[in-house]
């Protein structure tokens, strides 16, 4: 099976990097288009007035920019490599939801993820973005550490 659309979501950490770097060698040796995306995460309270009217607040504002600055980033680093890139800002309140979404919407073939390799209690009080997707998703995911 060939991955003729690879998604990458990244937030900004290492692994996000050698997510990175491992879809730039995917990509290469398949021909493969990739779109990387950020999830902005919306914490209910905060962005109540965001939600419902679509009035937004400085926090939001700031975070965004911040996003949008590591998506540029991403963007150039696979632009570097030859590889034809799209690059989303996601907004959500459940980061891994939001991932399995555009996975859906964008017709993408593969998920290429990092993981922060959390285990024991770590894992069960944070939680694993990369393990909801892997355990959610209706395409592949490549988890890389």
């Amino acid at each position: 099976m060939l991955y003729q659309h690879i998604l990458v979501p990244i937030d900004g950490s290492e692994t996000s990097v050698v997510a990175m770097n491992e879809a730039i060698k995917l990509a290469k040796a398949i021909n493969s288009k990739i779109t990387v995306v950020q999830v902005m995460a919306l914490d209910p309270y905060i962005a109540d007035a965001y939600v419902k009217t679509g009035q937004t607040n400085e926090l939001i504002e700031r975070t965004r920019t911040y996003l949008l600055d590591i998506l540029e980033q991403a963007k150039q680093k696979f632009a570097n490599e030859g590889i034809t890139v799209e690059a989303k800002l996601l907004e959500g309140f459940v980061v891994h939801e939001e991932i399995i979404q555009a996975a859906q919407d964008l017709k993408a073939d593969l998920i290429v993820m990092g993981s922060h390799g959390r285990t024991g209690v770590r894992k069960l009080v944070l939680g694993s973005v990369a393990q909801k997707v892997l355990g959610e998703s209706l395409i592949p995911v490549l988890i890389v550490r």
